[in-house]
């Protein structure tokens, strides 16, 4: 694939089965310019429809590439400097808990089993969770991908930030936002 653009951070999807779900990945990463890695067996067709419709028109922006396998995928990454980070429902340390930085690469399993402990068995110490409530057993996959990439890219601007010494946080985050609105706890409603 050519490189659309120069990513901040690595996305791997270990075998993913949901065309819907990967779509939505690769929307998150042209957004926050991160490159989507698909390790192969995949549980649908790069060209599928509904892969593309859940990317929109984001998809042709995509810098993407996919591994035949996991060793492929390790060989690709290759790099002295980069954290890999695997996210696991069993992870006991916490993502809040370690400091993201640009050319991180963050590991996903796919959406049924997660990671094999082939994998997990050999990086406890690089194995993050999301933290949840006891009630919810895990947290959809382009949700977690999401959650991930936008507290790495607040951590860079934090950091960002912090080492320019500027007070002003209100020109740090460089991402679209609505005006924030009084919510009533009385009516459940916004004013």
């Amino acid at each position: 694939m050519s490189e659309l653009y120069s990513p901040q951070w690595n996305v791997v999807l270990y075998q993913p089965e949901i065309p819907p779900n990967t779509g939505a990945v690769g929307r998150t990463c042209v957004a926050l310019q991160a490159k989507l890695w698909l390790v192969k067996p995949l549980g649908f067709r790069t060209d599928e429809k509904t892969l593309r419709r859940a990317g929109l028109d984001y998809w042709q922006h995509l810098n993407w590439e996919v591994a035949d396998h996991w060793e492929h995928l390790l060989q690709q990454l290759q790099t002295p400097s980069q954290h890999i980070w695997y996210f696991s429902r069993f992870a006991e340390r916490s993502f809040w808990d370690v400091e993201l930085a640009p050319g991180d690469t963050f590991v996903f399993g796919c959406e049924t089993n997660g990671l094999p402990k082939s994998i997990t068995s050999q990086h406890p110490d690089q194995l993050l969770r999301l933290p949840t409530t006891g009630a919810v057993r895990s947290i959809n996959l382009s949700c977690s991908v999401a959650v991930c990439l936008f507290e790495a890219q607040r951590q860079k601007l934090y950091r960002r930030h912090s080492q320019a010494a500027d007070p002003n946080l209100n020109d740090v985050i460089a991402i679209d936002t609505v005006p924030a609105t009084k919510f009533s706890q009385e009516s459940g409603e916004h004013e």
